[in-house]
This record gives structure tokens, C-alpha cells and sequence, in this order.
């Protein structure tokens, strides 16, 4: 089959290709030409065994994934170094994620109805006045949320190995296995772990941003934010006041193209921050970020910290024969917002699912032509979104007046109530056009403003 490419985008901004003799560039990028593969039809049956699917990376996009295909009888494999991860995440998901993804509700440590944004002079604007009795953010710690998502796939019949990816062997023929190395703890043979190899039909690589797989597939470089984040156990009563209210804070002190965030966990708050272009800053910035917000965690004690690469855009590839990326080492983290914990385990379900469908339910061998169907959904989908939020961040994240204008619009009744429905139900809410004409007419003016105030502040500092 022959191999058609598609110039690859950082971001929104056309780059040049990757080269790759072997594989074919795919990017969030509209494609100019449709196309449909039908190769799934002549992949031949497989004798005497099912489908072999491994899943590099035991987050939110591996452990959906495992589940998915182990529910279809899929002989799954899911290779995770860290049982015990605790990635340093805001931990906010959408409404939609607890029943689309069947997710108990005493894995969310808090249910969020309140948010207050903090502008760089810190005026607050109280957000969620438009949200239903029913509806809320839910907050959940990565460890607990990775671990029931992996649970859940192990006992649907895949097999979890604690075990660290080191690389993987590609075939020279279309119907040859890709062997994979890794190292594994099961603990007989010391901390120092023990050689193995796999071999499988298809991987899906949910490694997250420092992905082993995406290296192997030569899937390119892409910019990446540093998340820095402290867990701080505070006083009872100041922990009532976080008890369904999360804080984010913008300005150039605690972020120069992010912000810093306050959000409640079950017995403590996470607070964070993150940066793409002053990496080396961060520890300063996340010094603000606390002093920001230091009389309602006075009397806190640290507990823990940490740091994660965050990815900013999609990378310019994201599949390569019968491997696909998913998650963080796909890219899918937005811009603006920086939410990457529901996209990463959609992302995951929509692989696995194209999978489970290509092969019909593991019964025949996969292609690339099978994969690309989860990213031609996928782009469909959430192309737009992206595209968006990118656009939004370039807007209001560039100086301290355009943040000033950005939480004053937050303050508009009508951009909660779009902003919420988006972002809890991930669908496009339809607007009215007489209110879309007024915030047109007032975003305009608050930049206006904000361009204003920023030309004063220059005199200022000459």
C-alpha cells in the first residue's frame, strides 16, 4: 500500500516534514484530500491465536486502552515502570469523563463548584454561577485514578507487567511481530530487575512525553511545558475553604505563558504552575504562586513535589504502521487550559476501539490503514478544540493587560456558561447570536484596554 503524507504542524504553524522512509505523517491538520482505506478487508485471518496488542504506559490513555481491547478478547499486554505514579497534574476532569469512562465516585476527592480566576492585581472573578445542581469538575489524584483505570483492565483479562520499556525490535515484513525489551520487576529478582522480551501484532505507545515509542517511530520533537507542583497538607479550617473551590492565578510572576493553580484535593491542595519559555524559572514562579496565595494555606506543610514535562502541540507524527501514539506522548494536552487527563484516556479508547474493529475483536491482523482510522476521528473531532484554545493562549497569555482583559471577560455570565458547557460536556455548546455579537463587542474592548494600560506601563519603565 502505497504511503501518502501530510505536512506536519507544531502547533498551528506549518513546519517542515520529518523524514521517514517508512512511515506516514499524520498532524491535527484538516487533510486537504479524503481518503478511506479498506486494507482491514484483506488482512488475513489469524490461526490458532488472537490479536496481540501491546500498551506502552499505565496512565488514563493505557489503562482505557487495555481495557477496551482485553473486553474484546484481545490478548493484551500493558507494561507500566511506576505501579505507584504520582504525576504532577492538577487532577481536574470533566462531568462527562465519570459516566462516559464509569467511574465510581469515591475515587474524586472533591466536587468543584466554585472557581475564583486571579488577575495579575489580583481582582478575583467568581466563576460557576451558571453550573446546575448536578454539575461539577471533579478533582482525583493521579495515583488513584491510574491505578483503578489499570485495575479495571486487569480484570477484564489484560495482563499488567511492572516493567520498564526499553525499546522495540520492527519487523521487515507487513505480518512479522514487533519485539519489544524491557525490563521487568516482578520482585524475585531484586530491584535491579530482570531482561524479557515480548513479541506482539500492534502497540500503542501512552508513555507520556518522554515516550520511548514515539522515538522509536522517529514521531519528532515537539516544545513541552514544565508542570511544577507542590501537595501541601493545610489547617482543617483553612481546608474548608477549598472544599469545592479550586484558584487559578495569572500574571508574569507566576507564570509568563501559563498560570498557577490552587486545587483541592482529599485531605490537602495541589498547588502548581507551569511554563514552556522560562523553563529554568520555574521554581520562582512557583514561589508566587504560593505567596499569591499564602494567607489561605498559611500553615501548610509540604508533603510532596513534583515535576512533569507537559507536551504543547501534537507531535508531527503519531503513527507508524501498527504502532500509534495516545495521551501525552501523542501530544493531546491543550493550550490555554492545559487539560490532558480526559483527551489522554479518549484518546487510548478511540485506538483501541479502531483496533477492536479492524481486527474484528482480534480475530484478524491489523494495518496502518486500521490505526488511521482513530486519527482521522479523532482530528474530527477534536481538530477545532485545539485550533481554539491555542488561539486563546496567544491572545490573553502575552502580557499582564491582555490577562487583566481575560478575567474580566471570565466575569461575563454568558462566557461561564460556554466555557462550562464546552468544557464539562466536550462538545461545542451552541451559542446565541446576540450574545456571541456582545462579547465579540466587549473582548474587543477589554484588549483595547488592556493594549492601552500595556503602553502606559512601557512609559512608565523608560
Amino acid at each position: 500500500m502505497s504511503s501518502i503524507a501530510f505536512k506536519p504542524f507544531h502547533g498551528l504553524r506549518r513546519s517542515s516534514a520529518v523524514p521517514s522512509p517508512t512511515s506516514t505523517t499524520t498532524t491535527l491538520s484538516k487533510p486537504a484530500v479524503k481518503f478511506h482505506v479498506s486494507a482491514a478487508k484483506t488482512s488475513p485471518k489469524l490461526s490458532n491465536r488472537n490479536l496481540r496488542v501491546a500498551i506502552i504506559g499505565g496512565g488514563p490513555a493505557g489503562g482505557s486502552a487495555a481495557e477496551t481491547l482485553a473486553k474484546a478478547g484481545i490478548e493484551t499486554f500493558l507494561i507500566e515502570r511506576k505501579l505507584d505514579n504520582c504525576k504532577p497534574c492538577g487532577g481536574a476532569i470533566p462531568l462527562c469523563m465519570v459516566g462516559e469512562f464509569d467511574l465510581p465516585l469515591d475515587i474524586i476527592d472533591r466536587r468543584v463548584t466554585k472557581m475564583k480566576m486571579i488577575s495579575p492585581s489580583n481582582i478575583a472573578v467568581d466563576i460557576g454561577q451558571t453550573l446546575k445542581p448536578h454539575e461539577y469538575i471533579g478533582m482525583v489524584r493521579r495515583e488513584v485514578l491510574d491505578a483503578y483505570l489499570r485495575d479495571r483492565a486487569k480484570e477484564n483479562g489484560a495482563n499488567v507487567i511492572n516493567g520498564l520499556f526499553l525499546k522495540m525490535d520492527m519487523p521487515k515484513h507487513w505480518d512479522e511481530p514487533y519485539v519489544l525489551h524491557y525490563t521487568e520487576y516482578d520482585g524475585k529478582k531484586g530491584a535491579m530487575g530482570a531482561k524479557a522480551t515480548l513479541e506482539v501484532d500492534a502497540v500503542i505507545g501512552a508513555d507520556g512525553a518522554n515516550s520511548r515509542v514515539a522515538k522509536a517511530i522517529n514521531a519528532g520533537d515537539y516544545d513541552y511545558a514544565i508542570a511544577f507542583q507542590e501537595r501541601i497538607k493545610i489547617p482543617d479550617d483553612k481546608m474548608v475553604y477549598y472544599e469545592n473551590l479550586a484558584e487559578m492565578y495569572v500574571g508574569d510572576d507566576v507564570s509568563p505563558d501559563f498560570y498557577g493553580w490552587v486545587f483541592p484535593k482529599c485531605d490537602h491542595v495541589a498547588v502548581g504552575t507551569g511554563t514552556v519559555t522560562h523553563k529554568n524559572d520555574i521554581k520562582k514562579f512557583q514561589l508566587a504562586t504560593r505567596n499569591r496565595a499564602k494567607d489561605k494555606i498559611l500553615g501548610g506543610k509540604i508533603i510532596r513535589v513534583e515535576a512533569h514535562p507537559i507536551p504543547e502541540h501534537p507531535r508531527p507524527r503519531r503513527l507508524s504502521g501498527r504502532v500509534a501514539l495516545v495521551g501525552d506522548a501523542a501530544g493531546y494536552v491543550t493550550k490555554c487550559s492545559g487539560e490532558g487527563i480526559y483527551f489522554a484516556a479518549k484518546s487510548g479508547r478511540m485506538c483501541a476501539e479502531a483496533i477492536v474493529e479492524g481486527s474484528q475483536n482480534g480475530k484478524k491482523m491489523v494495518d496502518e490503514g486500521d490505526l488511521r482510522k482513530y486519527l482521522e476521528k479523532w482530528d474530527k473531532k477534536y481538530w477545532s478544540t485545539y485550533k481554539v484554545l491555542d488561539v486563546l493562549q496567544k491572545v490573553f497569555y502575552r502580557s499582564n493587560p491582555a490577562r487583566e482583559a481575560f478575567v474580566e471577560m471570565c466575569a461575563d455570565e454568558y462566557v461561564q456558561k460556554m466555557t462550562f458547557d464546552s468544557y464539562l460536556y466536550k462538545t461545542v455548546a451552541p451559542g446565541n447570536p446576540m450574545e456571541d455579537l456582545k462579547l465579540a463587542v466587549n473582548t474587543i474592548g477589554s484588549l483595547v484596554r488592556a493594549n492601552a494600560l500595556r503602553k502606559e506601563m512601557e512609559k512608565l519603565n523608560v
